[in-house]
């Protein structure tokens, strides 16, 4: 079944790339043994830098599980996730992340997050994008009471 599965993402991606200018990523989430949620890069068509195609298919999956969890589900995805997808999945929770090709594969065709990756190793203030803290206090004060509030629901 993993084949049939990752099938699917790689037809996604082929015809997404068909369709003149948009990237070539696809992605499927499965939940016993059923498809529940799928993704093509959609960040050219929509304007939306956030819509990988494993973003869009986790955001699909969601929404027909009625869940912001992805419990009990796998990953199917045409390469493998690049930093923002990975953050994204890891906080989805799934079981299982399959992938195809490689995020070296991936840099060879130009779409390379090697400087994001190494980015991230750096402290705040020794990052390329300046990140300055802005009325941390105030901001606290709304941790704090999310912090004591007793109907909230954890992540």
């Amino acid at each position: 079944m993993q084949e049939a599965f990752m099938r699917e993402a790689i037809k996604l991606s082929q015809e997404n790339m068909q369709k003149g200018a948009w990237w070539p990523f696809g992605a499927v989430i499965v939940k016993d043994g059923k498809i529940v949620g799928r993704g093509r890069n959609q960040v050219t068509s929509t304007n939306d830098p956030t819509a990988h195609a494993e973003m869009v298919a986790i955001r699909d999956a969601c929404k027909n599980l009625w869940s912001f969890q992805l419990d009990d589900c796998e990953i199917y995805t045409s390469c493998e996730p690049c930093p923002m997808c990975l953050w994204a999945i890891y906080r989805a929770r799934p079981t299982t992340v399959y992938y195809a090709n490689t995020k070296e594969e991936a840099a060879d065709i130009w779409f390379d997050d090697n400087f994001i990756y190494k980015e991230l190793e750096h402290p705040l203030d020794k990052r390329k994008m300046p990140m300055q803290q802005v009325l941390h206090d105030e901001a606290l004060v709304v941790f704090k009471a999310w912090k004591e509030k007793e109907d909230k629901i954890e992540y």
